[in-house]
């Protein structure tokens, strides 16, 4: 992968940052979710922390947003770590090409869900990672896991948010219960939902969200919480199913591993160079952050960053 030292960075975000903010065209909010119906889609953050640890923000870059499914990276890694290789029997590891709640591939496919980032194949890793133990066991080790990446105490999960996913969740009670009946959950549906619900809940700036991701970075003094070959692995998922229907289009686009959630939020990978998190709540038809891909795929270009 070509390397840059791009000697002026923060620069680079600044001027990234303005010329977002130049269109106004935002995108929409995920109004399915009433909690986040109400966020101002005007927003836009972005950080980037380089192999050495120093982090470079731009815009609203302190601003604590709701991760969503960008917790599905953290939380794949930590059922990874307590199952191995046995959570794919349960899920596979190809592109679903479909939208991320789906039900009709998960009959198609018998109840295996395609891979561990459409909600179907979250809900399996969730319920991986709560075993037999209480969900809030479960949630306190996912909170920590995700604390430990970004080196701060200060992350945490939003209620609200939470109780607003539970009560309007119906599409992931029905995956859940469908996953029930062929026997891929092991607990209860609501059980392992609510557990879903909780750490899809957690709050993070993109500040901390970079932060958090430099585990997946893999140079040398930047935080190692699983194995080299485990982060190759996180990264090819990231890169061929992170954004679901529309990972093919991130790919040529940006051409770097990256997972998205419907908060607005997107985590990209330079491998062995930097981490980056962007924010913008206003998403495009894949239900990814319509500046955040457009702002991602701006810096790669100019910053050369590409596994390709």
């Amino acid at each position: 992968m070509p390397r840059s030292s791009a000697p002026d960075l923060p620069g680079l975000l600044s001027r990234l940052n303005g010329h977002m903010r130049e269109d106004d065209h935002w995108g929409d909010v995920a109004a399915y979710i009433p909690q986040l119906a109400h966020v101002d889609p005007r927003q836009f953050g972005i950080a980037v922390v380089t192999a050495d640890g120093t982090c470079h923000v731009a815009g609203d870059s302190e601003v604590p947003f709701s991760v969503q499914s960008i917790t599905k990276v953290f939380t794949l890694a930590i059922a990874l770590g307590r199952s191995g290789d046995q959570l794919w029997q349960r899920v596979g590891r190809e592109p679903s090409g479909r939208a991320f709640n789906s039900i009709v591939q998960l009959e198609q496919e018998q109840g295996r869900p395609r891979n561990p980032f459409i909600n179907a194949g979250a809900i399996v890793t969730t319920d991986e990672v709560l075993g037999q133990r209480p969900p809030r066991e479960a949630l306190a080790e996912i909170v920590q896991f995700v604390r430990a990446a970004a080196g701060t105490e200060d992350i945490h999960i939003n209620d609200a948010v939470a109780a607003s996913e539970t009560a309007f969740g119906h599409r992931n009670f029905a995956l859940a219960h469908f996953l029930a009946s062929f026997d891929n959950l092991k607990n209860a549906p609501e059980l392992t939902l609510g557990t879903y619900f909780h750490h899809c809940a957690i709050e993070m700036s993109v500040r901390q969200l970079a932060m958090a991701g430099r585990f997946l970075v893999d140079a040398p003094g930047l935080p190692r919480l699983v194995s080299a070959g485990r982060i190759r692995r996180l990264n090819a998922l990231m890169l061929t199913c992170g954004h679901y229907d529309g990972s093919g289009d991130f790919a040529y686009r940006v051409g770097l591993p990256g997972k998205s959630g419907v908060g607005g939020g997107i985590l990209a990978i330079v491998p062995g160079q930097a981490s980056i998190a962007v924010w913008s709540p206003g998403l495009n038809r894949y239900g990814n952050s319509h500046k955040g891909t457009e702002a991602l795929a701006t810096l790669a270009r100019q910053m050369n960053w590409s596994i390709f």
